[in-house]
């Protein structure tokens, strides 16, 4: 990559922008890559990082998944959309309906992840999306692993830490949308956004603002004018904004004691029942391959300088 900031501007000690510099910077790098991305439709959480896809996009409809009455994000994304002027569409989730999908998340998937609610939300999104008819949906996935958007982020050298994990991500928007055959768009991780968030110092992604600290602060701060507090709000969850860690109580009571004697080192309470459903859809774990290293989790195999299990969910 060739990291340059601004990318008109060659970067070095007597050339280094202002903070204003680098605000209108990212404001038309992502503008343009809105642009660049058209779609049908927005999956919109009333987060940070979608009311931005909202504002710089606010011609198409936006899509919000909760689990029956709704969770934390459904009156941020009411307000942004009425503010805004979006047509917001409501797909409320039934725990019944939730319970039932659980086998064809992990299917399409192909992980027992105790992260399982995020997933869910996300499969009722897309399959509301295919029903609308829409063949293509925007998504805010990169913003947090570009910007510190994570609290374990703060204390970290990001310098280093943000291009590490670039080469890591992973979403599974991008399974979902293939398994529904609709185009995903992923604004903040347009080629341009990447090179010229990995230019801008950790100073301005991480800071102080009105005595508290803040990741994703110059995000926030180039969209403060248009989305007001909105872009202060906390970080939430897929799974506790759309409600869906509701779930994790009625699937933890389904475990019985024969779930627990598995050769798993299981995280949560729910679990074991994951990996129920997985090995019967799925069936066995699958075995490490050449170069790859055993899941301490679940005997998997783990990709080189890995941290995360993508079968199980564990992470060292």
């Amino acid at each position: 990559m060739n990291h340059r900031w601004p990318p008109d501007m060659p970067q070095s000690v007597e050339n280094t922008p202002s903070i204003e510099q680098s605000l209108d910077a990212l404001r038309v790098c992502l503008r343009k890559a809105v642009r660049r991305n058209p779609v049908n439709g927005l999956l919109f959480s009333g987060g940070l990082d979608t009311s931005i896809l909202a504002f710089l996009s606010s011609t198409i409809p936006a899509l919000h998944i909760c689990l029956d009455e709704g969770g934390d994000d459904l009156p941020f994304a009411e307000r942004v959309a009425q503010e805004l002027g979006l047509r917001l569409v409501v797909r409320r989730v039934s725990v019944d309906e939730a319970l039932r999908a659980i086998p064809e998340v992990i299917r399409i998937r192909r992980s027992f992840d105790p992260a399982l609610p995020n997933d869910l939300a996300l499969y009722f999104a897309f399959d509301k999306a295919r029903q609308l008819g829409w063949k293509s949906v925007m998504t805010g996935d990169g913003a947090d692993e570009l910007f510190a958007g994570y609290s374990f982020m703060f204390d970290r050298d990001l310098a280093e830490y943000i291009p590490w994990l670039i080469g890591r991500m992973h979403f599974s928007a991008n399974e979902f949308g293939a398994w529904f055959a609709i185009r995903v768009a992923q604004p903040y991780l347009d080629r341009r956004v990447v090179d010229l968030a990995l230019s801008i110092p950790a100073e301005l992604k991480v800071r102080m603002e009105n005595g508290q600290r803040y990741g994703k602060w110059i995000l926030r701060k180039a969209f403060e004018i248009e989305l007001a507090d909105v872009c202060w709000q906390g970080k939430r969850p897929i799974e506790m904004g759309s409600g869906f860690t509701r779930l994790r109580k009625a699937i933890a009571d389904m475990v019985d004691a024969s779930d627990r004697d598995a050769p798993v080192r299981f995280i949560s309470p729910d679990h074991p029942y994951y990996y129920r459903v997985y090995r019967q859809v799925i069936g066995d774990i699958p075995s490490p391959g050449p170069g790859e290293t055993v899941c301490p989790g679940c005997g998997a195999g783990l990709p080189p300088d890995s941290v995360h299990c993508r079968v199980c969910g564990w992470s060292g």
